[in-house]
């Protein structure tokens, strides 16, 4: 071996060989990426989507009640709780609902849709009659239960119709009878144009508005064809144009869309540029919690149409767009839950509802933003209002009921093991007791899976 020039060995190097490429599993932004659409997959993400997303709203909407009808009570003479107290209340019994719904079956829904509908139109015409209607605003839709507790039948009219119209559509399917327009429309169209009616007597559009939504989503998920579709909605614009140019009081609305000063245009804007003062002097993370300046009076109905934009002065963009992301989730997960069954039930159910919390929700929001006109509509599961509450959560109900009832979510339901405590009824000592049969669970709901999800 040939020794250098200070009689030590040669240092042999080892030569580098060239970095093999990383490929996509060794990419962390894509391996989470992966990881994310994995779990977004999972048969219980609508499940969880919607019990979480209406349980944060809803949580989410009291304290936002709470903050902004503190001055409204006390300008009433109330307790500062007065309406936090009433909204609990009625969140409470909703919550009952909302378990019930959820774990009621698909035929008692179905069983009930026609008792309900006989409900609401009965409670709609009782509103009119003199003495027992009250009017609030303008709007005769109430009815007085007592001291300072009010019902909105119309709110229930909107639950009735996507009930009813559900199984209405799901018998007519079976039947095949959907291929003509005629069974297609009737009697769908003209019960909902009664409903529409007994609404409108009392000046209510904005819940005519989202009656008109549910409608139309009923029709487009029974596959109604273009012409029939474009049909009806020409006829229901024809009707919303003539009852805006008929009343002042709506074309002043439309008058404020965008309206950046309170007399725009000889129309009383204060309320929708009020709302728009709450949103821009919120900036990022907000003025905080209570701290909002346009609720002392500046901003009319801060705590139950404006609510969305009192959550704008106080949380921020921060708050907003998070309220915005859990309708979202909320909107996809029940879009998600029509698309994959197999009923036609609970496909038309499912979408009913998504249209009509959806459609809700943009109409406030857009009311809010200066991009709609003031429809009176509140922001669903989060401003004031038992009445609006009540169905909204019973409408959750249903759509957690469907989301359980999902050939993946079952089994994944069914693989569930008790982390806490032991079986009821395994008395004795320990090597008395059977073994637990997991994997025989596992084996069944397997089985039992007829869409290969994991």
């Amino acid at each position: 071996m040939p020794s250098s020039r200070t009689g030590r060995p040669p240092v042999q190097r080892t030569v580098r060989r060239p970095a093999a490429p990383r490929t996509a599993r060794d990419n962390p932004v894509r391996q989470l990426y992966l990881r994310a659409k994995k779990a977004w997959d999972r048969p219980l993400t609508a499940y969880y989507l919607i019990l979480g997303g209406s349980l944060l709203i809803t949580v989410l909407g009291l304290v936002m009640v709470y903050s902004a009808s503190q001055i409204t009570a006390l300008q009433l003479s109330k307790p500062g709780s007065f309406f936090f107290r009433k909204q609990f209340l009625a969140a409470s019994i909703g919550g009952v609902l909302l378990l019930i719904a959820s774990r009621m079956p698909v035929k008692l829904h179905r069983a009930l849709a026609y008792p309900i509908l006989a409900g609401a139109v009965f409670l709609m015409a009782l509103v009119q009659v003199p003495g027992i209607g009250v009017s609030i605003n303008g709007n005769q839709n109430w009815i007085a239960l007592g001291g300072s507790f009010l019902i909105q039948p119309s709110e229930f009219g909107k639950l009735a119709l996507v009930l009813w119209g559900a199984d209405l559509l799901a018998r007519k399917q079976d039947k095949r009878l959907l291929t003509q327009w005629k069974h297609m429309l009737v009697p769908l169209v003209p019960v909902a144009f009664m409903l529409l009616g007994l609404i409108m007597l009392g000046g209510d559009m904005g819940t005519a508005i989202i009656l008109t939504a549910i409608l139309f989503g009923l029709l487009w998920l029974a596959g109604a064809p273009t012409r029939l579709f474009v049909g009806v909605l020409s006829i229901a614009a024809l009707i919303g144009l003539i009852l805006i140019k008929t009343s002042p009081n709506r074309m002043a609305r439309l008058a404020c869309i965008g309206a950046t000063e309170p007399k725009s245009g000889g129309a009383d804007c204060w309320q929708a540029v009020h709302g728009i003062y709450a949103l821009a002097s919120g900036g990022i993370f907000g003025s905080g919690l209570g701290a909002s300046v346009e609720k002392w009076g500046q901003l009319p109905e801060a705590h139950t149409d404006f609510i969305f934009a009192v959550t704008g002065e106080e949380l921020g963009l921060a708050g907003t767009l998070s309220v915005l992301a859990l309708f979202a989730a909320l909107g996809y997960a029940g879009i998600r839950v029509a698309g994959r069954t197999e009923d036609p039930f609970v496909r038309y159910a499912a979408g009913g509802v998504t249209t009509w919390i959806t459609a809700q929700a943009v109409i406030n929001i857009g009311a809010v933003l200066g991009l709609l006109p003031i429809a009176g509509v509140p922001l669903p599961l989060f401003s004031y209002g038992g009445s609006a509450l009540l169905p909204t959560m019973f409408a959750i109900g249903l759509l957690i009921a469907f989301a359980r009832d999902e050939p993946g979510a079952r089994a994944a339901l069914a693989m569930r093991q008790p982390r806490f405590g032991r079986k009821r009824g395994a008395g004795g000592s320990a090597r008395n007791r059977e073994p637990r049969r997991w994997n025989t669970m596992r084996r069944r709901a397997s089985a039992a899976r007829t869409s290969g999800e994991r």
